[in-house]
């Protein structure tokens, strides 16, 4: 257990600004298919998945690509639900560098539904997080969609 929530602890003071970089470019940035495991606050079991992050840098700020996957397991590692954990990455990334906008979506299975209650072995919960330009345009958010689908693994 204490594994599992070990980034908790130290999440009120860890914070991104040490993962930042300068670098002149509006286009956007994704990084896809980060492993993502965490315990529901609910039922105390684990529910894991890939988490897909984009956003498109402002000022020329951006994030060294590993940082996004740490941000990822720092929110995780505690008990979470989902949905609040998707919120969390994007406003946390949306913050740290003032992003014209973010979009992350996260898929994944829950074993509080899989192994207990309805026992539906074969569910996926998506939640998915937009701010600023990936709100507003539905282009943005479209390009963002299509990428992350795509396969280029």
């Amino acid at each position: 257990m204490h594994y599992l929530t070990l980034e908790a602890a130290s999440a009120r003071s860890m914070r991104v600004p040490c993962a930042i970089f300068t670098q002149q470019t509006n286009s956007m940035v994704i990084v896809k298919n980060i492993e993502v495991y965490s315990l529901c606050e609910h039922h105390i079991l684990p529910f894991f998945g890939r988490c897909h992050i984009g956003y498109i840098p402002k000022g020329g700020k951006i994030f060294g690509v590993s940082k996004l996957a740490r941000l990822v397991d720092m929110y995780a590692r505690r008990l979470q639900l989902q949905e609040r954990l998707t919120e969390q990455i994007s406003q946390e990334i949306m913050d740290s560098i003032g992003a014209m906008g973010v979009g992350v979506m996260i898929e994944a299975r829950h074993l509080c539904m899989m192994m207990r209650g309805v026992e539906k072995q074969n569910s996926m919960m998506v939640t998915s997080s937009v701010l600023g330009t990936f709100r507003e345009s539905v282009a943005t958010r479209q390009e963002f969609l299509a990428l992350i689908g795509s396969r280029h693994e």
